[in-house]
C-alpha cells in the first residue's frame, strides 16, 4: 500500500514538473518580446491539402532578419525552424477549409510561403499576419521581399 502511494505521488509530480517547465519555456520565449501562435506545416504540395494533416502548433518569435519558430509540445529549447526575411517568398494566402477548420486556432489565416525552394504554409491570427507581413516588407534598402 505505501509502495502504491509512493509511485502515486511521483507520477503526480512529474506531471507538475512538467506542466511547469512547459510553461517557463513558453515564459523564456516570450521574453524578448515579438512572439505571436503561429501553426506551421513544412514541405506541403502545390495543391491545397485541406486535411488537416501535418499542422504543427506552435510560437513564433522575431529575432532580427528571422523568424524563430518553436514546437508548443516540446521542451526543447532551440527554435525547431528558422525563416530567414531575405529567402520568404509569399505565395498566396487563404482561409481553413474542411477539417483544417478543426486542426487550426480559430479565426486563423493560411497564409503559403516558399522558403529556399521548401512550400511552407504558416497559420496565424489576422492581427499576427498583418504584423508578418509588415515585418516582410520592412526589409532592409536593397533585399529583394516578395509579398503577395
Amino acid at each position: 500500500m505505501v509502495l502504491a502511494l509512493t509511485v502515486c505521488g511521483v507520477v503526480v509530480a512529474l506531471v507538475v514538473v512538467g506542466l511547469f517547465v512547459f510553461g517557463l519555456r513558453r515564459r523564456l520565449i516570450q521574453r524578448s518580446g515579438g512572439t505571436f501562435d503561429c501553426s506551421l506545416r513544412w514541405d506541403v504540395p502545390e495543391t491545397p491539402d485541406t486535411s488537416g494533416k501535418g499542422w504543427s502548433y506552435g510560437v513564433a518569435r522575431y529575432n532580427g532578419d528571422r523568424v524563430e519558430w518553436f514546437r508548443v509540445f516540446s521542451y526543447a529549447p532551440r527554435p525547431r525552424r528558422t525563416l530567414e526575411r531575405a529567402s520568404i517568398e509569399v505565395a498566396g494566402r487563404r482561409l481553413p477549409e474542411g477539417e483544417e477548420e478543426l486542426a487550426l486556432l480559430s479565426d486563423a489565416v493560411i497564409l503559403t510561403c516558399v522558403h529556399r525552394g521548401i512550400r511552407l504554409e504558416l497559420a496565424m491570427s489576422d492581427d499576427a499576419l498583418t504584423g508578418f507581413l509588415a515585418w516582410l516588407e520592412a526589409a532592409p534598402p536593397g533585399q529583394r521581399v516578395n509579398v503577395a
